[in-house]
């Protein structure tokens, strides 16, 4: 990319946003930072698409530790779920706001995650089937959409050397590709309107939240459920040179443009 190119902000949607009403108000905060000239690349999940598709098709869902246990029968629901529904859904949403979406599946190369000790998930190293991890992005089919004034719109799948599909978490590939597109910030849409100092209080909301208390709140207990890898990926990030991610339930583009306003800004 040129230095003398737009900010890119890169906006993580989890699957839950993409099925409720919020979904109209984010895609035109999208369409307004775009016609500000910020250039826009949006990732999304598909957890309560894919469950429910799973129970639909007699799976019963495996999370341990905020994390989707994916076998060969789930992977099928996974790439359904969010390849499918959750990407055009999303895709038709933000293309009514007048951006112009496209749908991407084919753009994360990755390898199968071995064995790993995951918070949460006890003591022993969880095998989660397959999910794999990032290897690289095509970042020039990324930036040549981005460059052309188009709103790329990740699905979270990989690609393996060999053509394998694997379920990569989206919070992963939201962080990586903020990482490689240098963006700021890092917007991370979800149901919680941030990282809470107590989960049924949503007024105690932390306005900043730096890493090392972000950690003491993960081995005090805090914070739980599918907001541990949510934070414990966004530290990775931060580490890896991303200046600041925010966490919020929706205003995206006053998330971005008024630091701590809404959600929590997590800061190194």
């Amino acid at each position: 990319m040129s230095g003398a190119a737009a900010a890119v902000v890169v906006v993580k949607l989890g699957g839950e946003v993409v099925g409720d009403a919020r979904l109209p108000r984010i895609a035109a905060d999208l369409a307004e930072l775009a016609r500000g000239g910020t250039r826009l690349l949006v990732v999304h999940g598909g957890g309560p698409q894919i469950s429910a598709l799973s129970r639909r098709l007699g799976l019963e869902p495996r999370i341990v530790g905020g994390r989707r246990v994916t076998d060969a029968a789930t992977l099928q629901a996974v790439k359904m779920a969010v390849a499918g529904e959750v990407n055009v859904d999303l895709s038709a949403a933000l293309r009514a706001a007048g951006l112009r979406p496209v749908g991407l599946s084919g753009a994360i190369v990755a390898r199968r995650r071995p064995p790993t000790v995951v918070a949460g998930g006890g003591a022993e190293p969880l095998d989660l089937g397959l999910v794999g991890d990032v290897e690289r992005f095509d970042l020039g089919l990324i930036t040549l959409l981005l460059d052309a004034g188009y709103t790329p719109v990740v699905a979270c799948l990989g690609v393996g050397a060999g053509g394998e599909v694997y379920n990569i978490n989206a919070d992963i590939v939201g962080n990586q590709l903020a990482m490689a597109l240098g963006a700021d910030p890092l917007v991370l849409v979800t149901s919680a309107p941030g990282v809470l100092r107590d989960v049924a209080d949503p007024t105690s909301r932390l306005a900043e939240l730096r890493v090392a208390e972000g950690r003491r709140a993960i081995a005090d207990g805090s914070v739980q459920g599918g907001m541990i890898p949510k934070l414990e990926e966004s530290f990775a990030a931060l580490a890896g040179g991303v200046k600041r991610i925010v966490i919020c339930d929706g205003d995206v583009a006053r998330a971005v443009s008024q630091p701590g306003a809404v959600g929590t800004t997590l800061l190194p």
